[in-house]
């Protein structure tokens, strides 16, 4: 004799109701969270777009005082990653140093000057993506 059970549907949880913490963050993620940090970039801030975007799965988004800055931020960060055998597809922006951007396929790396930053302002475009900020 088998046990009719009743299905009920899980709840379909919107990117809001979702929270982000450092401790659910992939490996790669925490390594350009610490180089980052390593470098005192300013501001790092994880987005997860799963919910809202197909294109990729994370941003992470960090402000250079200065383009050297930004371009010693997008340097260790490559290096770093490189180390484990992770490369980007494409890194745009690197000469002028006023907007970095290292695409890695499943997450993108945003390095702003802070007024590319400001004026950007990815964090209020993608507003209901869930959020770390480190």
């Amino acid at each position: 004799m088998t046990k009719a059970t009743k299905s009920t549907p899980k709840p379909v949880l919107t990117a809001k109701a979702r929270t982000l913490t450092k401790r659910q963050l992939p490996p790669a993620l925490k390594t350009v969270i610490q180089a980052a940090l390593g470098k005192k970039a300013e501001d790092v801030t994880v987005l997860d777009l799963r919910a809202a975007a197909s294109f990729t799965e994370y941003f992470l988004l960090m402000t250079g005082l200065n383009s050297r800055q930004t371009g010693a931020l997008a340097e260790t960060i490559e290096r770093d990653l490189k180390a484990l055998n992770l490369r980007p597809i494409g890194t745009e922006g690197a000469s002028r140093g006023e907007w970095i951007l290292m695409d890695y396929g499943w997450f993108i790396v945003h390095i702003f000057s802070p007024a590319s930053r400001d004026y950007y302002s990815l964090e209020k475009l993608w507003g209901d993506a869930p959020r770390l900020t480190v």
